[in-house]
Parts: structure tokens; sequence; C-alpha cells
């Protein structure tokens, strides 16, 4: 059978759309260590595609045109560490979206939004957590206040609210 997806890249690839590509390139190579691969502008000096490598993923890019809406991405990215992601973030112009915290999954994260629109998940595994613990952790007030910060922060930076809502995950 032929393979579908070429070599280096995964079955699904996220595209970003900016209004500078050539800075957000230059923005995943310095926060999340990326590899650039790819920079092509096109006749308007405008960039027509972007490639960027982050771990095992390309991640694809290219600029807005005038008449399209503005489109940001969400995006998680897993990293060694998310405090001195987060830190190079925020120092390259990122705004923080949800303080870092540790979470009833084993994880530790927050979000910023880049200087052009697109909000990044930071995200560290720091331990494995069973299902059982996961779940029980939920109930407990530091886990459970972390999760309603999450999500009420996330719900707050999409919606323009001042105040974002968030609801308590129930097991099925």
């Amino acid at each position: 059978m032929t393979q579908t997806t070429p070599p280096g890249y995964t079955t699904v690839a996220p595209w970003v759309v900016t209004d500078d590509t050539g800075a957000f390139l230059d923005f995943v190579v310095a926060v999340f260590g990326g590899d650039e691969l790819a920079r092509v502008p096109v006749e308007d000096g405008s960039i027509g595609h972007g490639e960027v490598r982050v771990g095992d993923t390309v991640l694809l890019a290219f600029d807005r045109r005038p008449d399209w809406p503005v489109l940001p991405s969400l995006l998680r990215v897993w990293v060694p560490d998310a405090d001195r992601a987060f830190e190079r973030a925020v120092a390259a112009g990122a705004t923080v979206v949800t303080e870092l915290d540790d979470s009833a999954f084993g994880q530790r994260g927050g979000r910023v939004r880049d200087p052009f629109g697109n909000i990044w998940w930071v995200v560290s595994q720091v331990e494995d957590v069973p299902e059982e613990v996961m779940w029980r952790r939920l109930q407990e007030p530091t886990y459970a206040a972390g999760m309603r910060i999450a999500q009420e922060t996330l719900d707050a930076e999409l919606s323009g609210r001042g105040h974002g809502r968030s609801s308590a995950p129930v097991r099925t």
C-alpha cells in the first residue's frame, strides 16, 4: 500500500493564517524551538506558503488576504518545560490568557495569545496519572478551581466578555 502522508509529516497538519507570516515563523522558532522548513514569498510580497516543524508536527502558515476574515488558531504545544516556554512566549510579545497551573491530568500548562492573535496552550507532561486518580483529583478544590479557571479564561478571551463561563467535567 502507498503511504498517503509524506515522510516527516503528520496525517493532520494545522494551518495558521496571519497578517505577518514571516514574523509568525520567527516567533515559533524563537519560542518553541521550531525549525523553519519553508518561506515562499509570492508576487505581492506576502508569504504564500510557510512551514515550521515543532517536535513531530509541521505547522503550515500563509498570509491573509485583505478581504479574508481574521482567523485566529487555537494550538496546543507540548514542551519539555512549560514555564520556560511560557516565559519565552511572553518575552516575544505574547499576552497571558491563562496563568500556568498544574492540572489533575499530570500536566503543567497555561495559555498565551501570540502577537498574531493565535492562542497557544503551552503544556508539559510532569507526571503520569491513572484515570481513577485523575477523576478523584478533579473533585479536589485546588484541581477543580484550576479547571474552572482554565475554562473561564479561554471563554472570556474568545467571547470578549469580562468574565468567562465554565462547566465541571462529567464522567461518562
